[in-house]
């Protein structure tokens, strides 16, 4: 099948919507990196018990989970050309089960994959990977989130192997870049994501040239 996107268009694209909220949607991220060093350091005394480091681990990944949704939906809502609102963590909060459940089951088939030879594992881990997204832009629920991934990303393996290592080596780059560019590099990654999303979801939208 002909791929429904090209790595140079994703990254050219997905740059013009970054550089537009590049302030704020660093700032967001260097806020959550700031809160999480925050909370695990008034943490530390609960860490001396088992139920102590059960809440504060429970307490730390659903504030992710959380953060994860807003900000994909800030991602989607500077896609769209419009600006980020800080409302889209408390309209996202409520799918914070259905996330959670879901990355459950794509964890599980994701490492059983994995197992067999770690092909297989990379491949159905391409193929899922939209149902964050779907979960965000859709409303879907948790085995519809995964089933219409897979179904939105037919024929497409070759190009989103490609996507992931494009998107790797962003990481790596901003890393070398004194690991301040990494704060640039995530935000970049995470519109790639959204974009591929979209030009999969429904091909036939046209988004606006920049």
């Amino acid at each position: 099948m002909e791929p429904k996107f090209s790595i140079s268009e994703v990254c050219s694209t997905s740059w013009q919507r970054t550089k537009t909220q590049i302030w704020v949607l660093a700032g967001l991220l260097i806020g959550m990196t700031i809160i999480s060093f925050t909370l695990g350091v008034f943490a530390m005394p609960m860490q001396t018990s088992i139920v102590g480091r059960i809440v504060t681990n429970l307490v730390s990944y659903v504030i992710s989970i959380i953060f994860s949704l807003g900000y994909m939906k800030n991602l989607f809502q500077a896609l769209d050309g419009e600006e980020p609102q800080f409302s889209a963590y408390g309209q996202q909060a409520r799918k914070t089960i259905t996330y959670f459940v879901a990355s459950l089951f794509m964890g599980i088939i994701v490492t059983f994959g994995l197992c067999l030879f770690i092909i297989p594992g990379i491949y159905l881990a391409l193929r899922l990977q939209f149902y964050a997204a779907l979960i965000v832009e859709d409303d879907a629920g948790i085995i519809e989130s995964l089933k219409r991934s897979w179904e939105i990303t037919n024929g497409q393996g070759m190009s989103l192997f490609m996507l992931m290592l494009a998107m790797i080596g962003i990481c790596i780059l901003g890393l070398i870049l004194l690991g301040i560019g990494i704060f640039i590099a995530i935000p970049l990654i995470y519109m790639m994501y959204c974009y591929v999303f979209r030009k999969l979801n429904a091909p036939l939208q046209i988004i606006e040239e920049l």
